[in-house]
C-alpha cells in the first residue's frame, strides 16, 4: 500500500509544533519499557486510520536511527495482529510463530527472537501498539509480566490522549490568553501519569 500524507487523522506521523509533546512522551514510553523489561529495543506505532497502516512513532535502541516515520500495512506481522484484537501478545521463539512477519522484521534492520506487544487503548479505542523487542527472560516468563506491558501501554495511551494536537488546538481556541500554558500543564499531567506507573513497574518489577 501507497503511504498516505493527505488529511492524516489524529496519530498520523506527520509532525507540527503542537506534535512535540507527543514525541516527547511516546520516547519517554519506549524508553521506560526498554529498561524495565531490559529489551534490546522498544516502539511504538501508532495507527493511521485513513490509510490502514501503522507507522513506527518512536524507538529505543535497535533502529531508532532511521525507523521512525516507516509505515507499513495494518494488518501485518504480530503488532498488526495485537491492533486488530486489542490483545497483548508475548512470543517466546518466534521462528516457530506463524503470527511473525520474517521479511517485514529483515526489512527493520533487526530481527528479533522474542517479542512482547500490547495495545494503546484509550475510550475503547486503539491508537496504536507497544512493543518491546527481545526482553530479558524474567520479563516473558509469566502472565504477570504482560499484565504489566498492558496496563503500562493503556495508561500511555490515557497520556496520549491527553496531547492529541486537536484538544491542544480546542484548548487554545478556547482560551482568551495562555495556550502556551495550557499545552504545558497538558503535558505535564501526561507524563505524571507515566511517572507513576513507571515507580509502580518499578517496584514490582
Amino acid at each position: 500500500m501507497t503511504p498516505r500524507t493527505d488529511s492524516a487523522p489524529s496519530f498520523s506521523a506527520t509532525t507540527t509544533v503542537a506534535d512535540a509533546p507527543r514525541s516527547e512522551l511516546l520516547q519517554s514510553v519506549v524508553d521506560v519499557a526498554r529498561a524495565i523489561f531490559g529489551a534490546e529495543a522498544s516502539s511504538v506505532f501508532l495507527l493511521d486510520e485513513e490509510a490502514d497502516e501503522l507507522v513506527f512513532q518512536a524507538v529505543s535502541g535497535q533502529g531508532e536511527e532511521f525507523l521512525v516515520g516507516r509505515r507499513f500495512p495494518a494488518g501485518r506481522g504480530i503488532a498488526g495482529w495485537v491492533a486488530t484484537s486489542g490483545e497483548p501478545m508475548v512470543v517466546d521463539d518466534l521462528s516457530a510463530d506463524p503470527s511473525f512477519d520474517r521479511s517485514l522484521a529483515e526489512s527493520t534492520a533487526y530481527v528479533p527472537n522474542s517479542l512482547m506487544a500490547a495495545p494503546l487503548i484509550s475510550d475503547a479505542r486503539i491508537l496504536g501498539v507497544l512493543e518491546v523487542l527481545d526482553p530479558s527472560p524474567q520479563a516473558r516468563s509469566g502472565v504477570r509480566e504482560l499484565d504489566l506491558l498492558a496496563m503500562f501501554a493503556r495508561q500511555a495511551a490515557a497520556a496520549l490522549r491527553v496531547l492529541t494536537p486537536e484538544r491542544v488546538r480546542e484548548a487554545e481556541h478556547g482560551a482568551v490568553s495562555g495556550g502556551g500554558a495550557l499545552e504545558g500543564a497538558r503535558r505535564e499531567d501526561a507524563l505524571k501519569l507515566l511517572g507513576s506507573l513507571e515507580r509502580l513497574l518499578r517496584g514490582v518489577g
